[in-house]
């Protein structure tokens, strides 16, 4: 587990690296598209300013948008105790704890690192879940919280978004350069247009925010892995949390609240299932994390 944990972490350094050069060859992309390279310097440092902002606010915005209601151990005792203990056992600080109501079974982890992390769960979920299993997957959520999945997430959401943001704005500039040409070249007798540049850019609006999405489905599906091993490592039963994701595939139904921002931090997929949403999942199949659990127990 500690040499999955590492090369995560090696992993995440090169993945960052990538969405930079992305975000910096779109943003200076949109200057030259523009004839004017600062405004891919702007568009690239409001961005990277964006995403930074992300970071320090993402556990705030996970649970508002997931409506969470923050609980402590009088208004929510089962599920603040079976939080405290594992906090207890691993050494790990407790993380606020949250309540979302709604009937569809699920549960979520988010925060920058241990010191500021949240973790939540629905009220679906705490009235399917006997204890042994709500364990299971608390240990998973608090499992992301160790292995500073937290942590990855939300950098890679921030950067995602961060170039769905220049890309945005990648083809506004495109579709004025195109105009500004056509209006030049009626105007001036053969001034120019360069369609060329603007395929170039609608091809980019399209390419690399479907990209980002790609890479950030990859990331989510490997630390589902791990966050599972962690957890069955923390419990030494494994069974728990495999009998929890089996409920979780007989029982599971998509979020009243959904929101594809946020849909790699749930344990579940809490989305309508579609076309897309199939190719750029961000949860490995269940019938393979529970193949896993039972195929390593002894380890555990």
């Amino acid at each position: 587990m500690y040499s999955a944990i590492a090369r995560n972490k090696r992993n995440t350094v090169l993945i960052v690296l990538v969405f930079l050069v992305v975000i910096g060859a779109l943003g200076f992309l949109g200057g030259y598209l523009a004839g004017n390279v600062s405004i891919g310097i702007v568009v690239l440092v409001v961005a990277l300013g964006y995403a930074v902002l992300q970071y320090f606010t993402a556990a705030r915005q996970a649970t508002a948008i997931a409506g969470g209601i923050e609980i402590d151990r009088m208004t929510e005792p089962r599920l603040w105790r079976t939080v405290e203990n594992l906090a207890i056992t691993t050494g790990m600080p407790m993380p606020r704890v949250f309540v979302v109501r709604d009937p569809a079974p699920n549960a979520f982890a988010t925060g920058r690192d241990p010191e500021h992390a949240v973790v939540a769960a629905t009220t679906g979920l705490l009235e399917l879940m006997d204890d042994a299993e709500l364990e299971g997957v608390m240990a998973h959520e608090l499992g992301h919280v160790r292995n500073y999945d937290i942590r990855v997430s939300t950098i890679v959401f921030g950067l995602v978004v961060a170039v769905g943001l220049i890309a945005d704005v990648l083809v506004r500039i495109s579709i004025f350069s195109g105009l500004s040409g056509g209006r030049n070249r009626n105007n001036d007798n053969g001034g120019g247009s360069n369609p060329i540049l603007l395929i170039a850019g609608l091809a980019a609006v399209v390419i690399a925010p479907v990209a980002a999405m790609g890479i950030q489905a990859a990331v989510s599906r490997q630390r589902e892995y791990l966050a599972d091993a962690t957890g069955a490592l923390t419990t030494r039963h494994p069974e728990g949390l495999a009998r929890a994701l089996e409920k979780l595939g007989a029982y599971g139904r998509p979020m009243q609240t959904q929101n594809s921002s946020m849909a790699h931090l749930w344990i579940s997929d809490p989305m309508r299932p579609g076309v897309m949403d199939r190719l750029f999942s961000t949860h490995p199949p269940l019938p393979d994390r529970i193949e896993r659990l039972r195929a390593n127990q002894d380890r555990f």
